[in-house]
């Protein structure tokens, strides 16, 4: 049976997020959804809630950011909880594990280690973090790398590890010229009409595409969201001014939509 909820008392908000979920997941009496979930079930709700977090902070919403933030807030609790049930874990562990590593990467600060640079810092919390990959038995440079990341933002963990041992193109001229190779590729695939591996040298060149993100220190996914947010804007002009016509997309021709999208860039820039 899980503990009441506080009702004469205040506590702490933590404390009484804690207690919601351990009522959700009470099986006397929790609600029949939450009980019914697993690690495996829920892991997707809490990518999801991770990209609502950086869709907040992309609008500069700071309500949404702070509502976002306690959805991703309850996704924690919410493994902590089932953890728990399993004998395995529980909130207070997680908090301690963060406080612990924080400490530890940080003996700059926490510790007898002197300043450091934002540069000297990120050399060693990386050498901190291959010591800890060591202690799990996980000693392969690309081994902690996780398989759950979105595949661009994967991409470019995976060539910053292996820059880091020395496995890179010396500059962007490099990257620019594999690029360019690809696509020749990918071209010469698409002509003989092989799916397959046509879509096999999609992914060199969005690979590719992935390390000259790095390279150029843009982040794949953020680059990508402000492209999606201004073809949004721009496609939404066009359904404005057709509008003004009485008409919508479908009533329209490429060569109009195509003329307004060059109006609609015209007026950003102005």
């Amino acid at each position: 049976m899980s503990p009441p909820l506080p009702q004469n008392s205040q506590p702490r908000p933590i404390e009484r997020l804690i207690a919601i979920m351990a009522r959700l997941r009470d099986p006397d009496g929790g609600c029949a959804w939450d009980l019914e979930q697993s690690f495996a079930t829920i892991a997707p709700y809490t990518v999801e809630e991770a990209y609502e977090v950086a869709d907040a902070i992309e609008r500069g919403d700071m309500g949404d950011l702070r509502d976002e933030l306690g959805d991703l807030l309850f996704q924690v609790v919410f493994h902590a909880r089932m953890a728990e049930e399993a004998g395995s874990f529980a909130f207070d562990d997680v908090v301690a594990s963060i406080n612990d590593k924080m400490i530890r990467r940080h003996p700059h600060i926490f510790g007898e280690v002197g300043e450091r640079t934002s540069r000297e810092q990120t050399v060693a919390w990386e050498a901190v973090k291959a010591q800890e990959r060591a202690a799990k038995a996980k000693t392969g440079v690309l081994d902690d790398v996780p398989a759950g990341l979105p595949a661009l933002t994967r991409a470019v963990k995976l060539t910053k590890r292996a820059a880091r041992v020395g496995f890179d193109w010396p500059s962007t001229d490099e990257v620019l010229a594999k690029l360019h190779e690809e696509l020749d590729e990918l071209k010469v695939e698409i002509d003989s009409g092989d799916h397959d591996k046509a879509r096999a040298e999609l992914g060199d060149l969005l690979f590719v595409i992935a390390n000259l993100a790095r390279k150029l220190d843009v982040e794949p996914e953020d680059a990508l969201r402000a492209t999606n947010a201004k073809f949004i804007r721009r496609f939404h002009f066009i359904e404005a001014a057709l509008s003004e016509t009485g008409r919508t997309p479908d009533q329209s021709d490429l060569a109009e939509m195509d003329a307004l999208w060059d109006a609609a860039k015209a007026a950003e820039r102005a």
